[in-house]
């Protein structure tokens, strides 16, 4: 019924937190390697660094014209006399004026966006996805030097749906992309206060369910009822239905054994 021979236990074997701290730690290595390579491909095959290099050659078009310098903090720019601010501002609608300056800047916004966006997704593909379905029962990289597997809460196997769930939905979506693209958002200066709180709710309520949870599950393991369990020691059902008949045997047996 499960990929163990001999049955350990019929208890959960839960991972320790240091464990699974230190798997995801070097989970984490791996997929900022491989969102690294993926994101530079992407910005290689989009003609990126061309758009950005166009862009500063248009900043610094204005900034020699008007001998201002764009790139300075609101406490420079408040330093300034009312004659330098008025020659900044001056310079400043310009560029925001000029049509070809604002088409490349959107430009660059959105490659950004879409680089990292998708570089990020095919690293979770392969790492968290692809992996997981080769090394079977949701083993990572980093769950593989540590002895840590996944399984249903209830006990059968994780499946492909789940796993995708698990990955993609959880891990990709709701705990990675969104606070990355808040961030982008903020240094691009297009979003305010709400960004900041957003993130950090994120991480508040992953980190109460972890420790407040008994099985440690963070969003991810509750969106796709999974939880992280020690690979050595904990039997894994095949099915449902494996888990509903084993009960039931041990319900049996501890009727007959109230007989005696």
């Amino acid at each position: 019924m499960g990929y163990r021979t001999v049955l350990v236990s019929d208890d959960m074997q839960r991972a320790s937190l240091l464990k699974r701290i230190s798997a995801l730690i070097l989970d984490f290595i791996i997929l900022t390697i491989l969102s690294t390579f993926f994101i530079f491909l992407i910005s290689f095959i989009t003609k990126y660094d061309s758009y950005n290099t166009h862009l500063n050659e248009c900043y610094s078009k204005y900034e020699k014209q008007y001998g201002v310098e764009f790139s300075i903090s609101s406490d420079e720019y408040y330093g300034y006399s009312e004659e330098d601010r008025a020659l900044y501002d001056e310079a400043y609608n310009a560029l925001i004026n000029d049509e070809d300056t604002i088409l490349t800047y959107q430009k660059v916004v959105n490659l950004s966006l879409l680089s990292v966006s998708l570089g990020v997704f095919f690293a979770f593909i392969i790492a968290e996805f692809i992996i997981p379905i080769f090394f079977k029962n949701g083993v990572t990289i980093g769950k593989k030097v540590f002895s840590l597997c996944l399984m249903r809460r209830g006990g059968w196997r994780v499946n492909n749906t789940s796993l995708f769930i698990r990955a993609i939905l959880g891990k990709y979506t709701i705990e990675t992309m969104v606070p990355l693209l808040i961030l982008m958002m903020v240094f691009f200066s297009s979003i305010g206060i709400v960004g900041p709180i957003v993130i950090g709710g994120i991480i508040l309520i992953n980190l109460i369910l972890i420790f407040a949870t008994k099985d440690h599950l963070a969003i991810h393991d509750l969106l796709a009822d999974t939880v992280v369990v020690d690979y050595m020691s904990q039997y894994i059902y095949e099915t449902e239905e494996d888990v509903i008949e084993r009960k039931k045997e041990l319900a049996k047996e501890k009727a007959e054994k109230s007989l005696y």
